[in-house]
């Protein structure tokens, strides 16, 4: 099969991947599964893959190179193991971005992201930038009649990342109240919509490109700003005295130092990009109570309720379409923000 494949890590991007020709793979275990993938979103994520910001959690031996990108993943049942019952060859599906064990605490829990002896196709296994892929039935939901893979592939990984915060969010979060989402990327658009559907908060979006601004507006947030250097004050201006929620989907290039600075005493800034690191005087949280959570990937039952929501056209996907021969092209594009929303990449 024809696969995208990584192999060195270059901080600065200056390598490409590698289209390929290489063996198919197989099922080993009962409950295994290959589908035959329909799209597969490209994600800031793979950028840090490819710079290396993971190498030392995902590949700490330094033996996984080189192997196929892709975590955001949707298509069609290829094979089934033995074990498994609850789907069938040729059932279009979304995967849940975690191949889990299911009897780890975790597991029992219901967190996904948890699983002490999960495998994690397109971070630490081979994953999606290909023709077919490994997961396990643990992590497909059959998608909806009216549903096609190309059209929510993204919603594996970004989309529950997303729609988790905003449901944290949400319970914080009067009809009234200021919510600013901070990024109208790939993330922060699914999150902007999950908001509204969730609660009556007032949705403030920040993002530097026009192309972000005017989809926040067509997504229907109640105000879009530039993020200028002024930001923290027009803010403050806007909300009388700071939101009481700030999403932060950048997490670097100082948009993790002002977005706490943005919030109102006893708000909270949910971290979900990453790159920087946040620093905040001890005596300002005590004054003001506000509080810092992080946010991880959502689990399986937050991807079934994103996907009803998604059926149902409240929560859509903005994407531009790139063949698997023009992946290189998209990650270029990504890295430049010349995509509006997200990219999706189709064998």
């Amino acid at each position: 099969m024809r696969a995208a494949r990584l192999h060195e890590y270059d901080e600065h991007l200056n390598v490409q991947l590698q289209l390929e020709d290489v063996p198919l793979p197989k099922i080993t275990k009962p409950g295994e599964v290959i589908v035959r993938i329909g799209a597969a979103g490209l994600c800031r994520t793979d950028l840090h893959i490819i710079e290396g910001v993971w190498k030392d959690i995902q590949d700490p031996q330094r033996t996984l190179l080189p192997y196929i990108l892709g975590h955001e993943n949707a298509g069609w049942v290829e094979e089934v193991g033995p074990g498994v019952t609850s789907v069938k060859v040729g059932d279009p599906v979304i995967c849940h971005p975690l191949r889990s064990c299911g009897v780890c605490l975790g597991c029992r829990r219901g967190e996904d992201m948890y699983c002490e002896h999960g495998s994690f196709p397109g971070l630490n296994c081979d994953g999606g930038f290909a023709e077919y892929m490994l997961t396990n039935e643990r992590a497909l939901i059959k998608l909806n009649p009216n549903v096609a893979p190309v059209d929510v592939a993204p919603l594996a990984d970004a989309g529950i990342t997303a729609y988790r915060v905003a449901k944290k969010a949400a319970r914080k979060l009067n009809p009234g109240q200021y919510c600013v989402i901070l990024g109208v990327g790939g993330l922060g658009h699914i999150a902007l919509q999950s908001v509204r559907e969730l609660c009556g908060a007032r949705i403030i979006a920040i993002d530097r490109s026009e192309a972000a601004r005017q989809l926040a507006r067509n997504l229907g947030a109640h105000y879009v700003l530039d993020g200028s250097d002024t930001i923290v004050q027009e803010v403050k201006e806007l909300t009388h005295g700071g939101a009481h929620v700030v999403i932060d989907f950048v997490g670097e290039l100082g948009a993790e130092q002002v977005s706490w600075q943005m919030l109102r005493q006893g708000g909270t800034h949910f971290v979900v990009g990453y790159g920087g690191a946040v620093h905040v005087p001890t005596v300002h949280m005590i004054i003001t109570e506000i509080a810092i959570e992080g946010s991880l990937v959502g689990n399986y039952v937050e991807l079934v309720e994103l996907m009803e929501l998604n059926a149902e056209g409240r929560v859509k996907l903005h994407g531009q379409q790139y063949r698997l021969d023009q992946i290189n092209q998209a990650i270029d594009d990504f890295k430049n923000r010349r995509i509006a929303g997200r990219a999706v990449i189709v064998p």
